[in-house]
């Protein structure tokens, strides 16, 4: 009888480990969730190139008394969106050329 009950209790942590790895996967595959990863990241670094620049352009209008407001600004943010576009174009090539990333590859 003690054997039986221990198989019960067997059955019920594996079907309590299935449910909590069906939560945690939520249907994404790993190669989705790296995507949606580099996703954000490529993202991140384009916006993040761009408030970065916006502000240098900024503090060298307002403080270098050069009287260049709002060329300064404009010119920086010009080359902060050329950055954040170079940057994301070679962090995707990156993602594409990686076969790990490939979905027909997941086991």
């Amino acid at each position: 009888m003690a054997n039986s009950n221990g198989n019960n209790g067997s059955d019920d942590l594996d079907r309590r480990i299935s449910e909590a790895r069906d939560k945690h996967d939520r249907g994404a595959t790993r190669a989705e969730g790296n995507a949606e990863t580099k996703g954000w990241a490529v993202g991140i670094e384009f916006v993040g190139a761009i408030l970065v620049s916006g502000f240098i352009g900024w503090a060298i209008d307002n403080w270098s008394g050069l009287g260049t407001a709002p060329w300064g600004m404009i010119v920086f943010l010009v080359l902060g969106f050329a950055a954040g576009v170079r940057r994301a174009m070679k962090t995707s090539a990156q993602f594409d050329s990686d076969p790990s990333n490939d979905p027909k590859n997941e086991g």
